[in-house]
Formats: structure tokens, sequence, C-alpha cells
């Protein structure tokens, strides 16, 4: 099965090719031409085609991950940010549908990225240190979140990705804001958000603050400023992030991973969300499950460590294992968010074909 895939951004547009579940030849990548509808569906098309012609087979189908606003079952894109040529409405499936003549699928990036994360990613690799140590217990439902431009989420249930009856399901960039009622979660969990903490624990104008990137830096203390108020600024944003997650696997248990640009700086991040994820209310834990960090070897190996006992059944000479802990855990991925992405789109369109 051969799928094209496309990581479309605000600035450019990268094209690669998925054969049986694997990438093959080159990524190309051009302008994304966002102010000009004309130039951006054009270069698309070219891009498609590109990479069509050097894969020398029948495709079998496009799939891909596109910013909304849109109807992704419908595939008409609405009034996106960062292509602002879309405004209004474009029917990108059905034009894509009409020049190709294979079906096209669009998402959003967050659900497809879950949908990798479960399928070829974090997921499978957490199951099988499961299977190693000899616990019976094998996940099936993944929390997906990337923290880059914007906060993205995705939930998948059984190798199903689930979309919701209006293709809108985990948008947890509209979750509550801790800290300011008035604005949604993604103003903690962002670029912009982190450049904001760090301007604040500065004393800087915000113009003046640095890309995540230097702020990391800054924080491991590989580039000069200032060190504490780097810290400081991941710490904010990492409990932010804990609470994110506390409410995404009371919702939906499962397993949370996490990607995007941001999520490198994990060491900066990780001291915030563990402060939330062990603050309790005043009568009760924060969380049902316990909840571990999956980056960390020592939590990681008493997370995979079965937890059960032998119980009698009553009246009889029969015995049963429970496992008395309902456990939860947390991952960076160690994979690159976009290519997940990508994997997700083909998996996706391999599904959908399959139906």
């Amino acid at each position: 099965m051969i799928v094209l895939t496309l990581d479309a951004g605000g600035s450019k547009f990268a094209f690669s090719t998925i054969k049986n579940g694997k990438f093959v030849g080159e990524t190309n990548t051009i302008p994304s031409n966002s102010h000009n509808l004309d130039l951006c569906l054009l270069g698309m098309i070219d891009g498609f085609k590109q990479q069509q012609k050097a894969i020398g087979e029948p495709i079998d189908a496009i799939s891909f991950a596109f910013p909304g606003p849109a109807n992704y079952r419908e595939g008409i894109i609405g009034d996106t940010e960062n292509l602002k040529g879309f405004r209004g409405g474009v029917p990108l499936k059905a034009m894509l549908e009409n020049i190709f003549n294979v079906p096209v699928f669009i998402n959003n990036d967050g659900d497809l990225y879950a949908y990798g994360e479960s399928l070829a990613g974090s997921l499978p690799l957490i199951n099988a240190q499961l299977q190693k140590a000899g616990n019976k217990m094998q996940y099936r439902n993944v929390v997906g979140m990337t923290i880059g431009s914007g906060f993205g989420g995705g939930f998948v249930h059984d190798k199903t990705l689930v979309r919701g009856d209006n293709v809108t399901a985990c948008e947890i960039w509209k979750m509550s804001n801790r800290l300011d009622p008035e604005r949604n979660c993604e103003e903690l969990i962002a670029i912009r958000s982190l450049r904001r903490f760090y301007a604040e624990f500065a004393n800087i104008p915000f113009d003046e603050t640095p890309m995540p990137r230097e702020i990391y830096y800054i924080g491991i203390g590989k580039a000069e400023g200032n060190k504490t108020a780097a810290r400081k600024a991941f710490f904010r944003m990492g409990e932010c992030l804990g609470d994110a997650i506390a409410n995404m696997i009371t919702i939906f248990d499962g397993i949370v991973v996490i990607g995007g640009g941001v999520s490198g700086a994990r060491e900066l991040i990780i001291p915030g969300v563990e402060k939330e994820l062990k603050h309790n209310f005043a009568s009760l834990s924060r969380v049902t499950q316990k909840v571990y960090c999956l980056n960390d070897e020592a939590q990681l190996a008493e997370f995979v460590k079965p937890e059960s006992k032998t119980l009698k059944v009553p009246l009889s000479d029969k015995t049963v294992e429970y496992s008395y802990m309902p456990k939860c855990g947390y991952v960076f991925s160690s994979f690159n968010t976009s290519m997940m992405i990508s994997v997700g789109a083909y998996h996706f369109a391999k599904e959908m074909l399959k139906r």
C-alpha cells in the first residue's frame, strides 16, 4: 500500500511517501504561499505529483494533516489562522480526488499524531516493556498532545481514532486556563506562553524574549541569559501541562504521549508536571490512577512491575488474580512528531480503505 502524505505548516509544505508502513524516497519541501490561495493549491498539487513521479508506482491514497478549522470528514478547509487564503472555505479533498483519482483523507494534526504514536510509536514500546516484565496489562487508549505554536491533541481507543460526531474530539487547546479564566489553556502551553513566562520572570519586554530553544539552552547553562527565569518558565508550563494531563486521564483513561518542538525540553518541563500530578484536592487525590513519568527509569520500572495478588473464590476451591493498582503514565516521545503525524495519516488511510 502506497500513501502520499503532507506536513502542512503556515510557512512550508513537506511532502513524503509511505509504502507498507515505511517512508520511501526523499521528502520535498516547498513554501506554503499561505497568502495566495492559487499559488498554495498549485504548489500542493505539484508537491504530490513530484512524490507520485518519484515512487513510480500507482498510489492508493493521499492522506495528511491540515490546520483547522475544517470539516475534516468532507475535506473542506475553513478560516485557518496561518493559511489565510483558505478563508471562506475550500473543498480541498474534492479538488485533490478530482486530480489524482484516488481517495483523499484530511485530518487534524493532533489526531494523526495520537494515531501514529498508538500504532507505531510510543504505545507499542510501552506494551512491549510490560510484556517483557511479565505484566499482563496491555494499554489500548492513548491521549496524544503536541506542544508547538499551539497545543493540540487526539484520542485513540483500541487502534481506532476517536474523532467525535463533529470531528472535533480532543480540542484540548480550548480547555480552561487555570491562571486566567478569560483565556484558554493554549495560552499556557505553547511557544508564545513559554516566552511570555520567561519575559515575566526575567522582567524584560516580550519582544526581547528569545525563542524556546534558546530559553532551553539558557536553562541548562549552555547560553547566556537569566537561567533562573528560564527554569521557572519551563516549570510553570510543566504545571499547566500537568493540569491538562490530569484532566485528560480523568476523562479518557490511557497513556499520555507528548510531542512537538517544545517537548524537547522535557527535563525542564517534567518537574512542574510532577508537582501538579502529585497535588491533592482537600479530601481526595488529584487523579484516580497512580501516574508515572515513563521517561524516568525508576518510575518506568515501577510502572511495568506486575501488581496483583491471588484471591480465593468464595464457596469454591478456585482462585483468581486481582490487579489492585490502577496505573497510568505519561511520556515525552522519542519519535519525530512530524513523522508520527505522517505515519498516523498512512494508517488512517489504510483503515478507511479497508472499511
